[in-house]
This record gives C-alpha cells, structure tokens and sequence, in this order.
C-alpha cells in the first residue's frame, strides 16, 4: 500500500496518533526506591513508615523480627511503602 492510500483517513489516522500519544503520558509513577545502607537512614527518610530489609537478589523484604533482616550482601533498607510500590514482595520466611 502507498502512502496515497491514507489520504482517504486523515481523521482516523490523526485520532490514532492522538490515542497513542495520550495513552503514554497517563502511565501511573511509581514511587522510586530509595535504598540505605543503615537502618537509620532510612528511619529518617520515612519517619511515618516501616523500615525493611530488601533482598534484591530474591526480590522480597523482610521485617524487623524475621531471621534474614539486616544480612546479606545484595540488600538495603528501605521504606516498607516504597518496596510495596516497587512490586517487591513480603517474605514469609520465619513469620507464624
């Protein structure tokens, strides 16, 4: 098909573009993740919130009374909030 054949649907095709150009911007922000490498830190990033250890190698967060909080090497803390908003899931690891 030759570009002379969307000559016929100027509307359309415009309304297309309109549609794409639109649905981009509408996408939702995630709150970014800010990682700490001391718990306090990140007590005074959120001072409302929970403070967690993220496992980046697992992708789960651990809290204060699990076993794994605070160890390893491929983990920070964080805010509880920012790790839920990042999709990170809570492990249930040593929880009864």
């Amino acid at each position: 098909m030759s570009w002379s054949g969307f000559g016929k649907w100027p509307g359309a095709i415009a309304l297309a573009a309109a549609i794409l150009v639109g649905c981009s911007g509408a996408e939702a922000s995630a709150t970014p993740l800010t990682p700490f490498r001391y718990e306090a830190q990140a007590q005074r990033h959120c001072p409302h919130d929970q403070v967690v250890w993220l496992d980046f190698s697992k992708g789960v967060y651990y809290g204060r009374r699990q076993k794994p909080y605070g160890q390893g090497y491929d983990g920070s803390f964080v805010c509880l909030s920012e790790a839920r908003d990042s999709l990170y899931r809570r492990s249930l690891f040593g929880l009864r």
